[in-house]
């Protein structure tokens, strides 16, 4: 009996972005038997476009932008715990696979032996277009590890941690972890899943022959002798929810010294990118600042949409 997969992407203002995504979904070389789009109360006719020029596309709207982690939950308990597909293919807005990339993961992930343990999530490799960089999926040791070269030429290989787009998520995940959180409105969302799903007992795969470009923001390439990164310049509002829920994990779901130190690390470097490479820099430190504060003190929900103002009236505390 053949799997059912159906693909959630979640999207917000994306009308000018996402027609190359649907255009390569429809196409896969193994079909998908539901493409679906949650909208998050796009402004910019995203929702029109879709049913114009895609009505077999499944459109979920909501009533407002709710963030990442709600309208991952709301395509998730669609296609998952409503429609009953056995695989959700989940999607950012601008990340588009490659013609094959479906069939190759089904193919990695059925190649497994089953006393290995069960897959729960199968990903993609996402790629940089410009640069041909890839944003390699991570290993957790009290924080974030990067895989080996050699490990990144395999097949197949394990991880702990990968960002939503480009992951299929079994249907039995979903219904034994749960849905992800959306108190956390984006970023960490995807790790802290993942996080959840390997405590449960749960492999992610890699499956390295299925790919996809993906871009992260207004990202650029710095360059200095011997050293290469892409640089995401990430808004003011964007730098607050990266800390506030990495800091989160690290002191209220994950914790312990080592975690606590790694997370005080990453964040200082990354303060130190904003000083050098940062367009916003005195906003976006400002925003990771009170994004660590509130982390420590579990204050969650939606404090800041993109343009807006503070809204602490939505927020919640844990």
């Amino acid at each position: 009996m053949s799997v059912s997969v159906a693909s959630v992407t979640v999207t917000f203002n994306a009308a000018d972005v996402l027609l190359p995504q649907l255009e390569a979904l429809l196409h896969q070389s193994r079909p998908l038997e539901e493409i679906i789009v949650v909208d998050n109360a796009s402004s910019d006719g995203t929702s029109a476009m879709i049913a114009e020029r895609f009505p077999q596309v499944t459109l979920l709207q909501m009533p407002e932008n709710l963030g990442v982690g709600a309208g991952l939950a709301a395509g998730l308990t669609y296609a998952a715990l409503q429609k009953h597909h056995d695989w959700v293919w989940t999607f950012d807005q601008d990340s588009v696979p490659k013609r094959d990339a479906l069939e190759a993961l089904l193919t990695g992930t059925d190649s497994l032996e089953e006393g290995e343990g069960v897959v729960g999530i199968a990903a993609a490799l996402p790629v940089h277009e410009q640069s041909g960089a890839c944003y390699p999926p991570l290993i957790w040791r009290d924080g974030f590890v990067k895989p080996s070269t050699e490990q990144l030429k395999q097949p197949i290989w394990f991880a702990d941690l990968v960002i939503t787009s480009g992951c299929m998520v079994r249907r039995e995940v979903v219904e034994k972890v749960g849905l992800p959180r959306a108190d956390f409105f984006m970023d960490f969302v995807d790790f802290e899943y993942c996080l959840r799903a390997r405590s449960s007992g749960y492999r992610i795969a890699v499956i390295t022959k299925a790919q996809f470009a993906h871009e992260i923001g207004n990202a650029r390439e710095v360059r200095f002798p011997g050293y290469f990164q892409l640089w995401p310049n990430h808004a003011p509002w964007r730098e607050y929810y990266i800390s506030r829920n990495m800091t989160y994990a690290a002191w209220r779901l994950y914790s312990n010294a080592g975690t606590k130190r790694f997370v005080v690390r990453h964040l200082a470097r990354h303060a130190g990118g904003v000083i050098l490479f940062g367009t916003n820099k005195l906003a976006c430190l400002l925003k990771m600042a009170q994004g660590f504060y509130d982390g420590r003190r579990a204050f969650l929900g939606i404090r800041f949409r993109p343009g807006d103002l503070p809204r602490p009236a939505n927020a919640k505390s844990e």
